[in-house]
């Protein structure tokens, strides 16, 4: 879905205050929800979640831990539920097998760093992680999920839109009030800059947690290609605007905006209407690294692929130092804590 925009206003709208019963509601069972006791999984689990619904960042912090881990000499594996995609799991996820219909787009760009499982059931899929030699789990998104314990838990906010109107859904963008949410983080990380971000840093600071700053950046050659081009920039993610301003910080000229819901299946027609409209205007046809996955790993879409550019980000962390040690001390802590927790060899 796209973030409705009354949302991301710090003043609760009347649309907002008409939800707000409803928001209540769903708040009150998302917060008895997450108090419920889970499973320990038998290696240490690090959790990449968000407040909010919507686009935060959240994948490609995960893919930052990841690389940390891996830094570290761990073998890290990534458990995610695979939202978009019809497969309940668990499943290794395969790139050159699976389509983003069948495990969801987000798995397929983790897979190309790590070993991926989509389970709807997290303590089944960390079950397979571990049994094919992980050694520290990554949950890509799960922070309200109670069904696995979390070791370390990491909370990404955007720094333009915080923690929007601080509501929850419908009425907001909170996946649970704030209150409930705020003992299950040890970590906080703001993706670019905003007062909205800062205002939640701010009580993430007042709680006694480690705050980190961090921004995307394009990948450097892709940056280098966009610059003084004229693009057809379409994006089928949470927040397509800040795809658009990447670009723009490129260098690129963004002629014509496409925004599609967030995780949009993209059939054949709308790619070929899209590509179509690129020649006839002699524009670059740009779109995000999920968005290309979808069609990437579709059959029926394959043929589309190379008239795209996909245009990959990595995050950028202002203190990376500081959460390697966290990281590292966490780890340290679970397996002392539960000698059964396997270690690095």
């Amino acid at each position: 879905m796209r973030a409705p925009a009354f949302w991301d206003r710090a003043t609760p709208s009347v649309a907002a205050r008409l939800l707000q019963p409803a928001g209540l509601a769903y708040g009150a069972v998302a917060t008895a929800r997450m108090r419920r006791d889970g499973e320990r999984a038998a290696v240490p689990v690090v959790c990449v979640g968000n407040f909010t619904l919507g686009g935060a960042g959240k994948t490609p912090t995960a893919l930052r831990i990841a690389a940390l881990l891996q830094d570290a000499g761990e073998t890290p594996a990534f458990l995610t539920r695979g939202y978009g995609g019809r497969s309940r799991g668990p499943v290794r996820v395969n790139p050159a097998r699976h389509s983003a219909a069948e495990v969801g787009d987000e798995p397929l760009l983790l897979a190309r760093t790590a070993p991926t499982v989509v389970a709807r059931e997290r303590p089944a899929g960390a079950r397979l992680a571990v049994a094919d030699g992980a050694t520290v789990i990554v949950m890509d998104d799960g922070l309200q999920n109670p069904s696995l314990v979390k070791d370390f838990a990491i909370a990404v906010v955007d720094g333009e839109t915080g923690a929007g109107n601080g509501l929850a859904f419908p009425a907001g963008p909170l996946r649970a009030p704030l209150s409930a949410q705020w003992p299950h983080v040890h970590a906080v990380v703001v993706l670019g800059s905003g007062n909205a971000g800062a205002a939640v840093a701010d009580e993430g600071v007042r709680r006694g947690l480690p705050i980190f700053g961090a921004r995307l950046e394009p990948d450097a050659a892709v940056a280098a290609r966009l610059k003084g081009a004229s693009v057809l920039a379409f994006s089928g993610i949470g927040r397509p605007e800040k795809f658009f301003r990447t670009l723009e910080a490129c260098g690129a000229a963004v002629t014509v905006r496409r925004s599609f819901p967030d995780h949009h299946g993209f059939s054949g027609q709308e790619l070929d209407a899209l590509a179509r409209e690129a020649e006839a205007a002699c524009l670059v046809l740009a779109t995000t690294e999920k968005d290309a996955a979808r069609v990437q790993n579709d059959p029926a879409l394959r043929a589309y692929a190379p008239r795209l550019l996909p245009v990959p980000v990595t995050l950028r962390l202002d203190d990376e130092a500081g959460l390697r040690k966290l990281l590292r001390d966490a780890l340290s802590r679970a397996r002392s804590s539960l000698p059964r927790l396997r270690t690095t060899s």
